[in-house]
C-alpha cells in the first residue's frame, strides 16, 4: 500500500498531500491540547508509533503473487485517539520513506492520506458505533478491517487514474495499469487476506490491553499512564524478535515495484516518468543493514525504528513539560 515515487504524476502528489494538510493540522492542534491536560500521551505516541512501524514490516502472501501487511491505523486509533493515531501514523510513514525506502518522497502525501488519516479516522468512526451499542469487540474487528479496505480502495483509485490524467502520445507515464486492473488488484488482497491480518492482529492487541489496563483505552475523558506504556512495550519485544517472519513472504506488494520489477512485468516498456523520475536512496533500503545477514538486518531496522520514535517521545514530553512548567 506505499505508493512509491513516480508512480503518481507530480500534480496527483501535490493534490493528495494538500487534501491531507487539513487532517494532519487538525490533529496536531487537538494533539498539543491533550499533550497539556496528559504529558503521559508523550510516550504513547512513541510506542504507536512503533507498533505501526513493526506491523507493517510484516509480508504476508496474498494472491497473484504479491505481498499485502497490516497497518494499525484503527488499532491506533482505538488506544490514543484518532488524533493522536493520526500524527503517529504520519511519523512511522515519513521514517520509512527517508530511513527505509519504504513508500515514496514524493507520494508521501498520498500515503499519509491515505494511512494516517482515512484508516484512523474510518476505523474509528465505527468501532464508536459499535461500542455505543455496546458491541466493542465487534466493533474492533469490524472497524480495523473496513479501515484497511478503505486505505486499500483509495490507493487502487489514485494509481488506476494516472493512465487517464498523465499520459503522452496515448502512452502512461506514470503507473501503467488503469482502473480496471489496479481496484480489483488491491481490493483482492486486502478484502482476502491482508484485511483479516489487519483485524487479527488489531483485536489480538486490544484484548491484551483490555486484560492489564482496560480503563485506559481511549475515549475522549481517558489517560494513558507510564504503566500502561510499559506493558505495552512488551507486545513491541515481541514484534521486534518475531519480524524476520515477515521476510518469509516472496514477491512485492502490487504496485510497488522498482522500475526494473515493472520492467520485467511490461517487457521492457517502463512509463517515462517511473524510467526516468525522482530517485532517492535511502541509508537502510528494504529494511537491510550492510555487512548483515538480511534477518538480523531486518531486527536492526526494527530496534532502530523503536529508538528514534522513543527519542521523539521524550523530546515531546521535555517540551511540554517546559511549556507547563513555564505556564
Amino acid at each position: 500500500m506505499h505508493i512509491p515515487d513516480n508512480y503518481l504524476s507530480p500534480a496527483s502528489c501535490a493534490l493528495l498531500a494538500v487534501a491531507a494538510a487539513p487532517a494532519i493540522g487538525l490533529s496536531i492542534a487537538k494533539v498539543k491540547v491533550q499533550l497539556k491536560e496528559n504529558k503521559e500521551l508523550a510516550p504513547m505516541l512513541g510506542v504507536a508509533a512503533s507498533l505501526s512501524f513493526l506491523l507493517m514490516m510484516f509480508n504476508v502472501p496474498v494472491p497473484g503473487g504479491t505481498t499485502a501487511h497490516a497497518v494499525g491505523g484503527a488499532l491506533l486509533a482505538i488506544l490514543i485517539g484518532p488524533y493522536a493515531a493520526s500524527l503517529a501514523l504520519s511519523v512511522a510513514l515519513i521514517l520509512q520513506a527517508f530511513l527505509f525506502g519504504d513508500g515514496g518522497i514524493l507520494a508521501l502525501g498520498a500515503n499519509i492520506f491515505n494511512m494516517a488519516v482515512a484508516m484512523p479516522f474510518i476505523g474509528y468512526g465505527i468501532y464508536s458505533w459499535f461500542r455505543k451499542h455496546h458491541h466493542e469487540s465487534l466493533g474492533v474487528i469490524v472497524g480495523s478491517y473496513v479501515a484497511i479496505n478503505a486505505a486499500a480502495l483509495l490507493t487502487g483509485i489514485e494509481l488506476g487514474l494516472q493512465p487517464l490524467i498523465a499520459s503522452e502520445a496515448g502512452q502512461p507515464l506514470y503507473n501503467p495499469y488503469g482502473l480496471e486492473v489496479t481496484i480489483p488488484a488491491m481490493m483482492a488482497a486486502h478484502l482476502v487476506v491482508a484485511g483479516w491480518v489487519e483485524a487479527f492482529f488489531t483485536y489480538v492487541i486490544y484484548r491484551f490491553v483490555k486484560q492489564v489496563a482496560p480503563a485506559e483505552l481511549y475515549t475522549p475523558s481517558s489517560k494513558n499512564t507510564t504503566s500502561f506504556v510499559k506493558k505495552i512495550r512488551w507486545v513491541l519485544l515481541g514484534l521486534i524478535v518475531l519480524s524476520p517472519l515477515g521476510l518469509l513472504a516472496d514477491g512485492t506488494a502490487f504496485g510497488e515495484w522498482s522500475s526494473e520489477e515493472l520492467g520485467s512485468l511490461l517487457k521492457g516498456k517502463v512509463p517515462a516518468g517511473i524510467k526516468n523520475g525522482f530517485s532517492f536512496e535511502a541509508l537502510f533500503s528494504d529494511y537491510t543493514i550492510p555487512g548483515t545477514k538480511i534477518a538480523i538486518g531486518y531486527i536492526l531496522s526494527a530496534i532502530t525504528a523503536v529508538l528514534i520514535f522513543y527519542i521523539i517521545s521524550k523530546m515531546i514530553r521535555s517540551i511540554n513539560g517546559a511549556k507547563t512548567s513555564h505556564a
